[in-house]
């Protein structure tokens, strides 16, 4: 991972290593970069996202509580939704199921 001095460029290195079928949250990513207060500027960084010009796999980044908070930022309607279900994961409702068993910890993974 990189050792940029700026926010988003930490949170999308820490987003890039999320694994293929696995979730975290804006929280456990600021709490990973050492910013646990941060989670807002977490999901400010998801939301830009789409402007790097390496992907971010910005769909597997949700709220604590595995809540699509984000979706209304992809284009289409359920656009979040179907990569996550692409990539195996249920979604019922906007929420994750089964969540603690996708969730993807980067302070226990990348430590």
């Amino acid at each position: 991972m990189s050792k940029s001095d700026n926010f988003f460029e930490r949170v999308y290195d820490v987003a890039r290593l999320i694994p293929y079928g696995k979730v975290t949250s804006y929280g456990a990513i600021a709490t990973y970069l050492g910013a646990a207060k941060s989670a807002r500027m977490v999901g400010w960084a998801m939301n830009n996202s789409s402007n790097q010009k390496e992907e971010v796999p910005a769909h597997r980044v949700v709220n604590r509580k595995g809540l699509l908070t984000g979706k209304h930022h992809f284009d289409g309607t359920n656009l979040m939704q179907q990569l996550l279900e692409s990539e195996g994961i249920e979604v019922v409702d906007s929420q994750i199921q089964n969540f603690k068993n996708v969730f993807w910890d980067p302070l226990e993974e990348l430590s």
